[in-house]
């Protein structure tokens, strides 16, 4: 369980470096007068903490059934009183 809490936790640093990175390239070409350019990675910084958040709260399944499971009653299946069987019909 502490491996892939370690490896979501790696991923999620990652991407929020490239965010950085993104934010930073933003900057830079805001400043130098890229004017709608600078749109691209403003895009990629503002969409990727959605993503990175998405991914690092999406761990491992459960691999066991215990828990919460639907009711399924095991008795016998009501018979219907509108419908009489003539005496003797054993089918």
């Amino acid at each position: 369980m502490s491996e892939d809490i370690r490896y979501r936790q790696s991923r999620y640093l990652i991407m929020m470096g490239v965010r950085t990175a993104c934010f930073v390239a933003a900057v830079l070409m805001f400043v130098n007068h890229l004017g709608w350019l600078s749109a691209i990675p403003v895009a990629g910084a503002v969409i990727l903490p959605y993503i990175a958040v998405v991914f690092a709260n999406g761990g491992r399944e459960p691999d066991n059934v215990r828990g919460f499971m639907e009711y399924r009653s095991n008795l016998p299946a009501p018979r219907d009183p509108a419908r009489r069987e003539p005496p003797g019909d054993d089918r």
